[in-house]
């Protein structure tokens, strides 16, 4: 079964890198990936989104306009991308950038306050990292001890301590789901 997922948000939120490592994370454990991103012209500060689709079979067509879940940002792409989402899907909103909760009734929706978090950690840039962490540890799309192992694949040519630093972001994010969704 092929599952589709959303990231959505403003350019230089890591919406793109987001998609990307989970793509990659899913194509190490031995499934097909497609991953579509798509911006505005004007990137930092813009519109950023990407669709991944992860599936056990060959994947017949890597587009959707009904994704079964989303991974929201920021409020603007909950505003646009909200409708979408297939009835029982799942969109995980940043509460720290999303000041409203979905109208819909049929879907779940799971609030992170990733920004909060980043800060507390002081690493305000692994805000995408964390949600990413909290959306595997929820979804099980990946696994998460897979994705941990594929850190210094995706960040090949970082410092360690830039790797580490997002894999630190990533395990909160994780932890977050884990104990208080």
């Amino acid at each position: 079964m092929e599952k589709q997922v959303l990231f959505a948000g403003f350019g230089g939120q890591g919406v793109l890198a987001m998609g990307l490592f989970l793509s990659h994370a899913a194509m190490s454990s031995g499934k097909n990936v497609s991953w579509v991103p798509s911006y505005g012209a004007e990137m930092r500060g813009g519109t950023a989104n990407c669709l991944v689709t992860i599936a056990e079979e060959e994947i017949s067509s890597p587009l959707t306009e009904n994704p079964l879940m989303a991974v929201i940002m920021n409020r603007p792409s909950l505003d646009k991308f909200e409708k979408r989402v297939k009835p029982n899907g799942l969109v995980m909103i940043n509460s720290s950038m999303v000041d409203r909760t979905p109208d819909r009734t049929d879907i779940e929706v799971l609030a992170v306050p990733v920004n909060e978090l980043a800060e507390e950690m002081g690493n305000p840039r692994g805000a995408n990292m964390i949600m990413l962490g909290a959306y595997l540890e929820k979804t099980s799309v990946v696994q998460v001890e897979e994705a941990l192992e594929y850190f210094p694949v995706i960040f090949k040519g970082k410092s360690e301590r830039l790797i580490e630093a997002n894999r630190k972001a990533f395990m909160a994010g994780v932890e977050y789901a884990r104990t208080r969704m």
